[in-house]
């Protein structure tokens, strides 16, 4: 027998998501063929608008690029932000689903890309939705205000920061707390992954130029050879990781491209490396900074290179820091989940090396508590998240994860 209060609504919510399962699926379908990369979610931002809009929210569109705010006031009570991520990826998609992305864009070096939604965030669109549709219609059993989030951009993390840039807690109210979730192909149908304190690691992107002197292939000992430098560099970031991080603590670096040269017997000039790292402290992220710069600068002169070809390290404005979710929060949130839902279908994670903007909303002075929670979506298939071939049951993710969202906000709100 279930004895939360909130669990006496489970009867309503099973039947509610039900009646609307078929039009979600079909608004979960039309996201899937219809992806938008970062910074320009124009379709998707005004599908999430007219969803709001039809639950009784008080919408505002082009909040930090693309963003689309819905507020659902009930009476006097607790701000609780939910918000989902709206934005695909650069991926041609190879699912064979029926409705299945055939969308292609010119990326911005020229090149044509397939985009797909290959992280699921049609599926996060979708279940917004639903859980807007069914909090608005069960007002007699909540009190306060919803503030539901589109966010634009997650994929290059610049979304939520520009969303807090351009107002979103000073023209709608500061919430008491937000939620959000993720699809977790690693976790079977249905369960909920939860943990307090670090759940995902931070991210910095850097590109370094690594510059030699160019010249030919029949005489390298008059040219100085940016390959060879760039090659020494990759093997000797490892030894950070290795050598230099402490034992127990987490760091990742990784070497994601790297391009150089133009012609069999032709040294070039420049090798150019995209350099990603991840960490759950921000001393470890401080560390491999640095040792990244000390490695990249004496190699280079050990290799004889002049002191005004050094290598250049250059930042990109996609970094994130490590998403933390509020003890004080997840401890509200989860024991309602578990009595709602089950304690088997709860499950506490180690903390996850992806990365995710999320917590941009609650890094803020003074922080917003936050309470972020994976979806399994399966595991038969072994294919990952950013996978050509990655996609989900759109029936049993909009019937758990509207579920979910739903108990958890009402575990937030305040009782009548």
């Amino acid at each position: 027998m279930k004895n939360h209060p909130i669990c006496d609504c489970l009867g309503a919510l099973d039947a509610h998501i039900e009646h609307h399962l078929a039009s979600l699926v079909d608004l979960y379908k039309d996201l899937h063929a219809h992806p938008e990369l970062s910074e320009e979610e124009i379709r998707t931002a005004d599908v999430m608008a007219r969803e709001m809009e039809h639950a009784g929210c008080d919408v505002s569109r082009g909040v930090g690029g693309y963003g689309v705010v819905g507020v659902l006031r009930n009476g006097v009570g607790p701000v609780v932000m939910i918000r989902a991520d709206m934005d695909a990826l650069p991926i041609e998609e190879e699912t064979g689903l029926s409705y299945a992305s055939r969308k292609k864009v010119r990326s911005r070096d020229g090149r044509e890309v397939g985009v797909m939604h290959a992280c699921g965030h049609d599926l996060h669109c979708t279940i917004l939705a639903g859980t807007a549709r069914f909090l608005s219609s069960v007002t007699g059993t909540w009190r306060g205000t919803i503030l539901f989030i589109a966010q634009p951009s997650e994929e290059r993390a610049s979304g939520a920061i520009r969303m807090i840039e351009e107002g979103l807690y000073t023209r709608f109210g500061r919430p008491d707390c937000g939620l959000a979730l993720h699809v977790s192909p690693d976790l079977p149908v249905g369960q909920v992954g939860y943990r307090e304190g670090v759940f995902s690691a931070g991210a910095e992107s850097l590109d370094i130029t690594v510059r030699g002197i160019g010249g030919h292939a029949a005489h390298p000992d008059r040219a100085r050879d940016p390959i060879v430098l760039a090659a020494l560099l990759i093997l000797q970031f490892q030894t950070i990781i290795t050598r230099e991080v402490p034992a127990g603590e987490f760091g990742l670096i990784t070497v994601g491209a790297i391009h150089g040269g133009v012609k069999h017997n032709a040294i070039p000039d420049e090798v150019h490396l995209q350099v990603n790292i991840r960490y759950f402290e921000p001393s470890v992220r401080d560390l491999i900074l640095a040792s990244i710069r000390r490695i990249c600068e004496y190699t280079a002169r050990s290799h004889g290179i002049p002191e005004d070809r050094l290598p250049v390290i250059t930042f990109q404005p996609e970094s994130v820091p490590p998403l933390e979710n509020d003890p004080s929060l997840t401890s509200k949130v989860i024991p309602v989940l578990a009595e709602c839902l089950g304690k088997e279908r709860l499950c506490r994670m180690a903390p996850l090396t992806g990365s995710e903007d999320f917590g941009f909303f609650g890094s803020v002075d003074p922080p917003i508590p936050l309470c972020y929670l994976r979806l399994g979506t399966g595991v038969e298939n072994g294919i990952y998240l950013h996978s050509s071939r990655f996609c989900v049951c759109p029936e049993d993710g909009i019937r758990n994860g509207v579920a979910l969202m739903s108990l958890a906000a009402l575990s937030l709100l305040q009782s009548p």
